[in-house]
Parts: C-alpha cells; structure tokens; sequence
C-alpha cells in the first residue's frame, strides 16, 4: 500500500514504462488479433485500459479530461502507444497536483466497498497490470515476441547464459 504520493508515482512510473515498451512492440496487424471470435481485439484491450485511467481517476474525484472510450479502436498501434504516454503521463501530474499523503488515507465507496484512496490507485495500477498480461498473449498469438516485463521472454534466456528457460 502507499503512504505517500511520492510512493505511488514512483511504482505508476515504474509500471507505465513497462506496458509502455509492450505496447511499443506491438504492430498495426496485432491489434486485430482476437481473445476468441466474439471476444476482444488485443486493440480494444489497449484501448480500454488506455482510454480507463482518466474515467477511473475522475469517478475517485479527481479533476481530468476524460477520453471517449466507446470511439473506435485506433487502427495505428503507435497512436495506441503515444496516448498511453501522455494519458500515463498526465495522470501522475494530475494525482500530485489534486491528492496529498493525506488523501490517500480518505475511503471512499468503490466498487461497492469502502477503499481508502490508496487502495483505489492500487487497484487502477493492477487493472492496467492485468490487461498488459492479456496483451503479452495475444502478442504470441499474433507471432510477436512480447517485451519483457518482470523479467525476459524465452528468447531472450539465452543471452543470460540459460539454454533451457524454466517454465
């Protein structure tokens, strides 16, 4: 949990440059790539948790420009990425700016439980956290090698001297 705002934008930072090197892999192509037939494009995913951050900040009460998530999903992976950057971005200013330390300790209704604020903000990093693993998936199923996140894909084992990656 956090304490301090200060330790939030340091752990949102840290979580935005690794979906941002994902979503900087990926290929216009890619987007198309579905869940299941009926399901979601790995595009919409993007999108949705790209497009969430500020709707999510601005139900908590925080003041910021919300962007239409029902447009259609950009056929540009790049501008996928370039708004996650700015989104990204512009959120940590927003949350400096708005929350104290102090804040983080209010509660607030959400999701149909009490949270406090910190609770909230973890939870908006672990809904981004979730779709990005959703991403790196539908990236193999597209024929991309997803970006390393929490540690390197299988291809890249070898250059750390590992012939047989664990599974």
């Amino acid at each position: 949990m956090y304490n301090t705002i200060s330790d939030f934008i340091k752990e949102w930072n840290s979580e935005a440059a690794l979906t941002q090197k994902v979503l900087d892999s990926l290929t216009d192509d890619s987007l198309k790539q579905q869940v299941y037939p009926e399901g979601r494009t790995l595009g919409r995913i993007a999108w949705h948790f790209t497009t969430n951050i500020p709707g999510y900040l601005t139900e908590f009460g925080l003041s910021i420009d919300r962007i239409e998530s029902t447009a259609s999903v950009p056929s540009s992976a790049q501008e996928i990425a370039i708004t996650f950057k700015n989104v990204s971005s512009h959120a940590a200013k927003i949350i400096e700016q708005q929350w104290t330390d102090e804040s983080l300790e209010h509660t607030q209704e959400a999701f149909g439980r009490k949270q406090s604020n910190a609770a909230i903000l973890m939870g908006l990093i672990k809904h981004i956290v979730h779709h990005r693993g959703q991403i790196t998936v539908l990236m193999r199923q597209a024929g991309l090698k997803p970006a390393g996140v929490y540690g390197p894909p299988k291809e890249d084992w070898v250059h750390l001297g590992v012939e047989n990656p664990p599974l």
